[in-house]
């Protein structure tokens, strides 16, 4: 049975990377466009990991991150930052949220399976 990721990020491209990497490791991973989006597909699989973005329309990464901790469901849920927003300001709000990882854009392929594998073993 494969593990269930959740890519968020406004950047097709980076979806995609994302998504193929991951899904070329055995996950099997669904792609939002925002933090909408992402609530909207978070009842459809049981996820075990989320990977979002900060910096999105409609809603931002924070605010998708603020959601998923109230809510008892997904509070626990580990979740990677992974933005091009590396400074303090931004990796402390994250601390804050109960973030797992943060990760700063670019970043290797190594890097976000390295993250990943911290969280979700590759194999059941």
């Amino acid at each position: 049975m494969s593990k269930h990721v959740l890519i968020v990020d406004d950047s097709p491209t980076v979806r995609k990377f994302v998504s193929v990497s991951l899904s070329m490791q055995g996950f099997s991973v669904v792609a939002a466009c925002d933090g909408m989006d992402a609530l909207e597909k978070l009842p459809q699989s049981k996820f075990d990991l989320v990977i979002t973005d900060l910096n999105m329309p409609n809603m931002d990464g924070f605010e998708l991150i603020k959601a998923l901790r109230e809510n008892p469901d997904y509070k626990d849920l580990p979740v990677i930052i992974l933005t091009s927003l590396g400074d303090e300001a931004n990796k402390e709000q994250g601390a804050k949220l109960g973030v797992n990882s943060y990760v700063v854009k670019p970043f290797s392929l190594e890097k976000i399976q390295y993250e990943v594998s911290k969280y979700v073993s590759w194999t059941e």
